[in-house]
């Protein structure tokens, strides 16, 4: 993983934001002690950071005669006149999506049992090719489907709209992040025609021909994705068939109905009338991008990584058999060069070296590292640059603030007053018993249908399992982030982006949801 976001995300980044206007290098990657940091670099002595921005002058005059900040102005302005993101979303729909669903699913259909070692090794470098393409891709598809997002926010903040009410004019937007539900929700109504109470996926399978075909489909698509975490340590969620029965089970308890048009129509009023053109073409736009961004993490990441953790697994099995692993776990400890050539036949690192590195990396898990490392480097002053490029950043921000990402600090304000508010999702308020969970896995270990899932933020991954919620409260993450988005699309209520809520929220509390206000309650019985 250190290996493909590091050379993925960088030089996705690289290459789009040339592209884009964005007057950035890249965004930098590097881990300490397993925890991944990440650093703007600027296009001006990108290897040396400074906690104080040039003078103005001097950064006016370099934006102007430097070549590249001149290339970078003519592409931002380009990309302010005609938005490149529709013909990419076109693509991704058309033949991105369909190639990488054939290649993973490929992959998927090989039998590694029967596979000898050296056709083991050789399918093992050929998942690494293939997820290393698609993590690039995954990283380049979100430089269009968060702008057109960023744009219609930007707007609104310019209109005096804030961007929590904006954003729900985005809900429906979404049939990625829903569909995982209402194929649940077929196999329960299935199950349901049967009229029988499954206790395994087998009996799902043996109630009738509809609902073995419906768990078949859903499997197909679904099985080999990572589903509770980003690490190839978590489980996929084939190796979950607990998790599977229980959203079995369970699903069909959330659905929202989504007044688009309405919520649209509401927001238009509050738009000056001149610009009703420009807030349509906006909206139309944010909406098409709006489904690509959840579509995409599943698709180009979560399952080819599934992939790979489950010739990983084969690759600890057979290892281990022989004595070459002390534990089968051990793959997880080879890097991407030596997970091949290990299988392959080569004899280091060696069975000790690998339980150093597992022992070294689960003392790695129970730290708690600082948001940043050293001082913060200074953002250009806006004003400094030509309009084009002070557009394209103020979008950057835009996005980046919206989606959570800047970060907060560790500790409350006060002992006795835990930050448990942030970005309230929904209507209603909604009182239930917490359930307090670091990944997915961990959450369905104890959640029963209708608690409150508490958990610091959740992944597109969640989608498959989480239609059993009655709420959800999040520590990180703002109105753009995944949990925010999915509690819109579902109709969970929630409240995204509470600092204290891993910390103050005990398991099995009973609190109160107030989206409306942004506040969690605790509730005293």
């Amino acid at each position: 993983m250190k290996w493909l976001l590091s050379n993925a995300m960088e030089s996705a980044y690289l290459k789009q934001w040339a592209l884009l206007g964005i007057p950035a290098e890249t965004l930098s990657v590097s881990f300490v002690h397993g925890f991944m940091y990440t650093r703007l670099r600027p296009l001006v002595r990108p290897d040396k950071p400074s906690a104080r921005p040039p003078p103005t002058f001097l950064l006016k005059i370099a934006t102007r005669l430097h070549p590249e900040f001149r290339r970078r102005t003519a592409a931002a302005r380009r990309t302010l006149a005609e938005s490149p993101a529709p013909p990419v979303i076109a693509e991704w729909h058309a033949t991105l999506r369909p190639g990488m669903v054939a290649t993973n699913l490929a992959f998927q259909e090989v039998v590694l049992e029967e596979l000898d070692d050296a056709d083991l090794a050789a399918h093992l470098e050929a998942v690494l090719a293939h997820l290393r393409n698609t993590f690039e891709e995954h990283f380049r598809l979100h430089c269009y489907d968060l702008g057109p997002i960023g744009q219609l926010l930007m707007a609104g903040n310019g209109w005096g709209i804030p961007s929590g009410d904006m954003l729900q004019a985005l809900g429906g937007a979404s049939p990625s992040t829903v569909e995982p539900l209402e194929a649940l929700t077929r196999i329960r109504m299935a199950i349901a025609e049967a009229g029988v109470s499954p206790t395994s996926l087998a009996e799902v399978e043996a109630a009738s021909p509809a609902a073995a075909e419906e768990l078949r489909s859903y499997l197909r698509l679904r099985s080999s994705v990572l589903f509770s975490g980003y690490d190839l340590d978590t489980p996929t969620l084939g190796e979950a068939p607990g998790v599977i029965l229980a959203s079995i089970l369970s699903a069909g308890g959330t659905t929202t109905t989504h007044d688009s048009r309405g919520v649209a129509t509401s927001l238009r009023e509050r738009v000056p009338e001149d610009d009703h053109t420009r807030f349509d073409e906006l909206l139309h736009a944010a909406r098409d991008a709006m489904d690509l961004r959840d579509d995409n993490g599943p698709i180009t990441a979560e399952w080819p990584c599934g992939l790979l953790r489950l010739g990983m697994l084969e690759t600890g099995a057979r290892l281990a058999s022989t004595g070459r692993f002390h534990d089968p776990v051990h793959v997880f400890e080879l890097d991407r060069g030596e997970l091949p050539a290990v299988m392959g036949g080569a004899d280091q690192p060696g069975a000790d070296e690998l339980a150093e590195r597992a022992t070294e990396r689960s003392a790695q898990k129970n730290l708690n590292p600082p948001l940043t490392l050293g001082d913060p480097e200074a953002p250009p002053p806006l004003d400094a640059l030509p309009k084009p490029l002070a557009t394209t950043v103020a979008l950057v921000q835009t996005v980046i603030a919206e989606m959570g990402m800047g970060g907060h600090a560790e500790e409350p304000t006060s002992a006795d007053e835990p930050r448990l508010s942030g970005n309230g999702v929904g209507t209603e308020a909604f009182i239930g018993v917490a359930r307090v969970a670091e990944n997915a896995e961990e959450a369905f270990d104890r959640l029963k249908p209708g608690e409150i899932l508490v958990t610091r933020t959740t992944s597109p991954a969640y989608n498959m399992v989480l239609g059993i919620v009655g709420g959800l409260v999040t520590a990180d993450g703002g109105p753009m982030s995944h949990a925010a988005v999915l509690s819109r699309e579902l109709g969970i209520p929630a409240v995204v982006g509470a600092p204290d809520a891993m910390r103050s929220i005990a398991d099995g509390d009973r609190i109160e949801i107030d989206p409306v206000r942004g506040v969690v309650r605790l509730v005293v019985t």
